[in-house]
């Protein structure tokens, strides 16, 4: 019973740094593929950067396409905790969509990946290659926007905006989130106030 213990031990040691490895390969692939594209990704550059084995690397993800999705949902979890998670002790309706927006606001001004969101810097490459990489990113996507809505829909019940319709609402502040985005990618400081007085006119009763 003695050496079944220890080989479980074992194994159970090399499958939890596995694990482990594998979150940190693809958390520092979403930091590349903000910069330059998943398709920009490679299994040799990142063990390189990494200090790991090529071969260690290709045993956790087997393939391009794996590691492309792996990242997509590290980006995923890193959003949710730096964006979504801290909106969600507000109050629903207007102070919850308002601190989602400030949050995004934070997630792309400090940034939180070094090419700014990941979603605006990757989509465009995958939006009409159907796969799973794309439906990676569009369900996140349809979620961000669906949670916009929903705080919408509570402001309006709330009385803190007048009738709008959220869908519509929420796939305009996208836009403007991802405009936001790119200003402040070319320098344009100003860009923030401009989404701030922008969410401003929507929640106006």
């Amino acid at each position: 019973m003695g050496l079944v213990t220890e080989h479980a031990e074992i194994t159970d040691q090399r499958l939890l740094r596995g694990a482990r490895t594998r979150q940190s390969v693809a958390r520092h692939a979403v930091d590349v593929a903000s910069l330059e594209g998943l398709g920009g990704l490679s299994l040799g550059r990142l063990a390189a950067d990494l200090g790991l084995s090529k071969s260690g690397v290709q045993a956790l993800f087997v393939t391009k396409e794996n590691l492309q999705v792996a990242a997509a949902e590290a980006a995923r979890e890193a959003f949710a905790g730096a964006v979504v998670e801290p909106a969600l002790a507000s109050p629903r309706g207007a102070a919850r969509l308002r601190a989602l927006v400030e949050g995004w606001l934070s997630y792309v001004e400090t940034p939180l990946f070094p090419g700014g969101c990941f979603w605006a810097a990757n989509l465009p490459e995958f939006d009409s290659r159907p796969g799973p990489v794309r439906e990676a990113l569009v369900r996140h996507q349809r979620e961000w926007r669906g949670l916009l809505a929903g705080e919408l829909r509570e402001a309006v019940k709330a009385g803190e905006a007048g009738e709008l319709d959220p869908d519509l609402v929420a796939f305009q502040l996208d836009a403007v989130l991802w405009a936001t985005n790119i200003a402040l990618r070319v320098g344009e400081k100003e860009a923030t106030a401009r989404a701030r007085r922008i969410l401003d006119g929507f929640l106006t009763p």
